[in-house]
């Protein structure tokens, strides 16, 4: 049972160099038809559960005008919410303004996610994004008056001739912003982007780490709770929609290359415009098995910085961990610790995650 809903929008006002996701610049003439087809999606999927987190995501959701974004808040009715939900809406910071603002605090979203990447000019112009320091501090201090006071933002590095001191100053300017929740990625070059078809190379993965390290160090000074790989959240203020995720929980996907976990199935929707409006949503389909549920279990679970739950793990699949997976050498080398209850990455080795959890496929 799905406790958990991913509500994809697809428009862009302009492409970023560096995003993989499913996009389309915004053509006004697709808006209505999108939305309708959303609405036929949902309706023929989701099975009336009352759900704990709704995001809507992208591309970019306050690409949307006024209108066109309450249409989509409107559709959104349909799917029940607990009585303390969490309610997510992805926004850039040159298209959100107070009205839309207020419209999205209107329908019950209450918390805010915003893609800042960087402040460096020079590096916002290789990612292709539009904001200014300003304009971040003046929509930052626009939302907190309308009320929202759960507010993400995103930090991108390991960016192209990106130093050290770049890095230093895009920290210390989301910490100035008092914000309870910071998102740190580092940049991976995925095929079919600008700037992987440009050939831009990675940086230096010494570098890299570098970075890493000054980044968790600096926030964390500044009382955020490190609680996964990439998240950083004042106390109170985890993301519950993506620790739905990394509990290997189950999800509805709705929206144009959304993908979902539904009733031991994970799906991929199309990512063509025209087949969905069709009605032909599904990509494909895969029913999971029961080790397979186990591998996800440890690869998803082991990005939280907790780490996975010995007894939930038994209680869930009937076997304890090392029944199942070779994991002595991981807690002889200590990669891998065993406390508490949980079997955990330290610190020490996080950087190093993806290594870790290659034992586990």
């Amino acid at each position: 049972m799905a406790k958990a809903c991913y509500i994809h929008i697809p428009f862009c006002d302009h492409i970023c160099s560096y995003c993989d996701f499913c996009k389309l610049l915004y053509q006004k003439e697709w808006i209505a038809s999108y939305l309708q087809a959303l609405e036929k999606e949902i309706q023929e999927g989701y099975h009336h559960e009352v759900l704990d987190t709704l995001y809507i995501g992208g591309g970019t959701p306050s690409s949307l005008s006024n209108l066109e974004l309450e249409r989509l808040l409107q559709i959104l009715q349909a799917l029940k919410l607990s009585e303390h939900y969490e309610y997510t809406f992805e926004c850039n910071i040159e298209n959100i303004d107070e009205m839309k603002l207020r419209l999205l605090k209107q329908y019950g979203v209450n918390r805010i996610s915003i893609g800042i990447e960087t402040i460096n000019p020079k590096l916002l112009r290789k990612l292709n994004r539009k904001h200014t320091k300003e304009s971040i501090k003046n929509k930052i201090k626009m939302m907190k008056m309308v009320g929202y006071s759960n507010i993400n933002v995103d930090l991108m590095y390991a960016l192209p001739d990106e130093s050290l001191e770049d890095v230093e100053k895009d920290i210390e300017f989301l910490l100035s912003l008092k914000v309870p929740h910071i998102s740190t990625y580092s940049l991976i070059l995925e095929p079919h982007t600008k700037l992987y078809i440009d050939g831009v190379k990675p940086i230096d993965e010494d570098l890299d780490f570098e970075m890493y390290q000054l980044i968790q160090k600096k926030i964390e000074q500044h009382g955020y709770i490190h609680y996964e790989t990439s998240n950083y959240a004042k106390a109170g203020y985890e993301s519950r929609h993506n620790c739905t995720y990394w509990n290997n929980e189950e999800y509805y996907g709705f929206g144009l290359g959304a993908s979902g976990y539904y009733s031991g199935i994970r799906y991929e929707n199309t990512r063509s415009l025209n087949h969905y409006l069709k009605g032909c949503y599904r990509l494909e389909e895969h029913t999971v098995s029961k080790l397979e549920k186990m591998q996800n279990e440890m690869i998803l679970g082991l990005r939280k910085v907790e780490g996975v739950n010995r007894e939930l793990f038994v209680l869930k699949y009937g076997y304890k961990i090392e029944e199942v997976f070779p994991i002595q050498e991981l807690l002889d080398s200590g990669k891998l610790i065993d406390q508490n209850g949980f079997l955990t990455i330290p610190a020490a080795y996080q950087y190093l995650a993806n290594e870790i959890l290659i034992y586990f496929i």
